[in-house]
């Protein structure tokens, strides 16, 4: 069994912790400060121990904010890059809110160790615009881990973290970092873009795909951030979305023989269906291909998620037959409970055929 995500805060990373501080900054007592790190620590969640280890840095370190950046960017090269990593970061939002430029300086170079993507979203809620004004030369550093913190540090929608409201209301407020990354070579940066107007689909659909059409999607990155882009727009059907990359809302084709088996499972069975999708149409089609599944809620109503299957090219009265298995098992995301679920077959967004199964639990 995997060990927890929460043990990557343990004892053995805060004595090398506690030790590396106290070689950068002698005056700190590196026994006093293990001992503050790993106080409570069992009893805490990884964020909370995250947490709890920025704040006792803050009661070690030097009163002299700026100091204690310096000691943290001394120690950083030393430890482990990774999750853990994202402590600097946390313990510049934590205690440089009132030096903003200063601190948002830090979080750049910080960044490349883990992420500063969480922390400069503090900064973000406080001075929106001037926080964006950094950003945006971010978004033309060197370093791709810089030019990624540009566009996953104000995204809409990040998980994990708080909404940025004032991007959500205006998603302009972010369209020059988009534009400027827009054909990076970083495959880093472009799953950053992507997610960062994935996270506009709900609000601001056609704000999305007016920004998407736009752009040359000729040129193959800005092409595979796009495809990422709208992959939320297209699961819906979106018609504006799907004519970017010419599936067409209406096209010409029949689902038959939709079957799934076993109709009845328990949790922990394997769904498996397949069926047969027919071109009606005298020349190639473009498909894509998904199928959703309609999860039953505690309360008795359902919930629908949307999953891909694949893209193909469909010659004229051409047929292509589709086979799909899925475990029915619950997840920290998903809990399953009794009842008929549907699971409904969708041809460029469209439902085209429907069938279910009963799941005991």
């Amino acid at each position: 069994m995997a060990e927890p995500l929460k043990e990557m805060f343990n004892r053995s990373y805060f004595e090398r912790l506690s030790k590396e501080v106290s070689i950068s900054a002698p005056r700190v007592d590196g026994g006093r400060l293990l001992k503050d790190l790993m106080n409570g620590n069992a009893g805490r969640e990884l964020n909370a121990r995250m947490r709890h280890a920025s704040i006792t840095l803050g009661t070690h370190l030097p009163s002299d904010y700026r100091k204690a950046v310096d000691v943290l960017k001394d120690v950083a090269p030393r430890m482990p890059k990774g999750y853990t990593a994202l402590l600097y970061p946390d313990f510049v939002g934590q205690y440089g809110q009132d030096e903003p430029w200063f601190s948002l300086e830090a979080l750049k170079y910080f960044t490349s160790f883990g992420s500063s993507e969480f922390a400069v979203r503090e900064f973000f809620r406080r001075d929106a615009q001037g926080t964006l004004k950094v950003m945006r030369t971010w978004a033309e550093d060197d370093d791709e881990h810089v030019r990624r913190l540009a566009s996953e540090g104000s995204r809409p929608r990040l998980p994990w973290s708080f909404r940025l409201d004032a991007v959500l209301k205006d998603p302009r407020l972010t369209t020059p970092i988009l534009e400027r990354l827009r054909t990076d070579d970083s495959l880093y940066v472009r799953k950053s873009v992507a997610n960062h107007l994935n996270d506009f689909s709900k609000d601001h659909a056609k704000y999305v795909v007016d920004l998407l059409s736009s752009w040359d999607l000729k040129h193959p990155h800005t092409a595979w951030i796009a495809k990422h882009a709208s992959r939320t727009l297209i699961k819906a059907g979106h018609v504006d979305a799907l004519a970017l990359f010419a599936f067409d809302s209406k096209v010409k084709v029949r689902v038959d023989d939709l079957r799934i088996s076993p109709e009845r499972l328990k949790l922990g069975d394997t769904l498996a269906f397949s069926f047969t999708v027919t071109s009606k149409g005298t020349r190639p089609q473009q498909l894509v291909v998904d199928y959703a599944i309609h999860y039953r809620k505690a309360g008795g109503g359902t919930s629908r998620k949307v999953f891909k299957l694949k893209e193909v090219e469909l010659g004229p009265r051409a047929s292509l037959h589709i086979t799909k298995r899925q475990r029915i098992v619950d997840f920290s995301t998903r809990k399953h409970y009794p009842g008929e679920h549907v699971v409904e077959v969708m041809v460029n967004g469209k439902v085209r055929a429907q069938a279910s199964f009963d799941l005991k639990v």
